[in-house]
């Protein structure tokens, strides 16, 4: 009797699934976009380009990068948040517009670990730290005391306020 139970449940299980199946749309059953908050070219937009060609492959349906620049990334993060939560508007987030930004401005519309679903970590970038080969300075020892030795006078470069490069560079003004 507990074998003939058993075998009702779960093929009564069994069926439950396949009947699931037979009523849900499969995912995706329209194209996918990927909202990312930096120019076109730049690190982020480079990933989210790979990894849209690569869905677009392992899915057979579109996958689709949309930069929204500016704002650290906080224009794509607002329109994100914004979006249905339906699978179909993702967001190449980073440390600077999901960690940073909320804590550089006063007017940030979202709430990172309210708003997003984390679904993978997509890369991780280092850093680089380069000097022109005539320069004054050609160890990080010597850039140190060149801008110590002449304060404001050495510049970076980075992609905005709070992101990754900016807040590095800052570091040397401590």
């Amino acid at each position: 009797m507990k074998r003939s139970l058993l075998a009702l449940l779960g093929l009564a299980a069994g069926l439950a699934a396949v009947a699931g199946q037979a009523q849900t749309a499969r995912y995706p059953d329209r194209p996918v976009k990927i909202l990312v908050g930096f120019a076109a070219g730049g690190g982020t937009d480079v990933a989210a380009r790979i990894l849209a060609q690569k869905l677009t492959d392992a899915l057979g349906q579109t996958v689709m990068v949309e930069n929204r620049p500016g704002a650290s990334g906080m224009i794509a993060a607002e329109t994100a948040a914004k979006s249905p939560a339906d699978g179909y508007t993702l967001m190449m987030g980073s440390q600077t517009t999901l960690a940073v930004a909320p804590a550089l401005y006063r007017k940030f519309g979202i709430d990172a670990a309210r708003d997003f679903a984390g679904v993978a970590m997509a890369g991780v970038s280092p850093l680089v730290l380069v000097v022109h080969p005539s320069g004054p300075a050609q160890s990080v020892k010597e850039l140190i005391a060149l801008a110590k030795a002449k304060p404001g006078t050495v510049n970076f470069g980075s992609g905005g306020l709070g992101t990754t490069p900016h807040m590095a560079g800052e570091l040397f003004s401590i």
